[in-house]
Parts: C-alpha cells; sequence; structure tokens
C-alpha cells in the first residue's frame, strides 16, 4: 500500500490516504515514459536554425587568384567554406523536430510517471485550496508548510485563475489543471501538490479514465 500525505486547507495535517498497489503501473512502461518525454521535448524546439550554403553566399564565381604559378593552394571561388565569408558545410535548415507517439505509449507513460510519484511519496494531497488573497506569499508560505522542499507543480480539479496568480511568481513552483497535465510536467517538477478533486482527476487518467 502507498500512503500519501493528506493536509487541510491550512496546512495541517491531516489523515493519510492509502492507495492499493494494484492501481499503481511499475512493472512496465519505463520505454514508454522515456519515448514520451523525448518526443515532449522535441516538439518544444523551434527549428527555426538556418545557415546558408555555398551556393546561397552572396559573390561571384572569379577564381581569388590564378590556378598555377602563385605558390598558393587552388582556389574556386570565394563562397567555398573554407574562407572566412563562406558557406557553412552541411550547416542546420528549418525543419520539424516533432515525433509521433501512439496515445496507448503516451497514456501507458503517463500512468508510469504518476505511478513512481505516488510511490516514492512525492505526491501531496490538500482538501482544497483556500487563502485569503491571491498573493504569491501566501502560496510561499503553504509550500513551505505543507513541506515542499525543491520544485512543486501545484494541480488543482478545474482551472484557478487564483492559483495561477500565486504561482506565477514563484522561480520553483508552476500550477494547471489536472487535464493539462504532461508526462513531461510529472517529471520536471519533483513534487506533486494536487487539491482532492485535482488528485482523483489525476489518479481517474492513470486508470484510463479521461476527464474533461
Amino acid at each position: 500500500m502507498a500512503t500519501i500525505k493528506q493536509y487541510t486547507s491550512a496546512g495541517a495535517a491531516a489523515a493519510d490516504l492509502t492507495i492499493d498497489d494494484a492501481q499503481l503501473v511499475l512493472e512496465k512502461g519505463a520505454q514508454a515514459l522515456k519515448d514520451a518525454i523525448v518526443a515532449i521535448r522535441n516538439a518544444m524546439r523551434a527549428g527555426t536554425a538556418c545557415t546558408k550554403g555555398k551556393g546561397e553566399v552572396a559573390g561571384s564565381n572569379k577564381k581569388p587568384w590564378k590556378q598555377k604559378g602563385t605558390g598558393n593552394a587552388r582556389a574556386g571561388f570565394r563562397q567555398s567554406p573554407v574562407w572566412r565569408g563562406g558557406g557553412v558545410a552541411h550547416g542546420p535548415k528549418p525543419r520539424d523536430f516533432e515525433q509521433k507517439v501512439n496515445r496507448k505509449v503516451m497514456r501507458l507513460a503517463f500512468a508510469r510517471a504518476l505511478s513512481e510519484k505516488v510511490a516514492a511519496g512525492d505526491v501531496k494531497v490538500v482538501e482544497a485550496f483556500t487563502f485569503e488573497a491571491p498573493k504569491t506569499k501566501l502560496m510561499a508560505a503553504f509550500l513551505k508548510s505543507v513541506g515542499v522542499e525543491r520544485t512543486a507543480l501545484v494541480v488543482t480539479g478545474a482551472v484557478d485563475e487564483n492559483i495561477l496568480k500565486m504561482t506565477g511568481n514563484l522561480a520553483r513552483a508552476a500550477a494547471m489543471s489536472a487535464s493539462e497535465v504532461d508526462v513531461y510536467t510529472l517529471m520536471r517538477f519533483k513534487t506533486i501538490v494536487a487539491d482532492k478533486a485535482g488528485f482523483d482527476a489525476l489518479m481517474a487518467r492513470m486508470a484510463g479514465k479521461e476527464t474533461k
């Protein structure tokens, strides 16, 4: 049985949640997790790097000097890659780095990533996020009170503009709804802090039950 620490909206410890090991996916999905993260990171690449080849650099086809008799090595034209200001040999061109990952593979990767977080005790559940005002210092204090020492992903059941504002200026925290969480985001943050609705939605996604 995996144990998940639960807290009240004030940050006080509450009764722990227990998750049956049968619900976790730990015996498979390692390769799917790796493939999914690589695909997501590749999709983030701009792919806009562009260099000019020797045929694209401005210049004439006149030889810098005659073929023989000067003592210099033979040279055809100034646009050659061996010359300063010449073209680039085998340089990058704009391209799309996107990789296709099957839906079942992505679902398996998500289940494996969340299962690892649950098994490692890196998931914390809060009854509800209730703050006096949408201020960054209140969120920072709350995360500290629930034992977040490194990075944290705050997950809510539905999009909460106040929570987004409160985490927007925190360098080591981010917030999003459960339906927006992807595999890379799960692995990027050390701790997942979710309200009860957000946690239930994440568990439903892990079980293969998509929620809107």
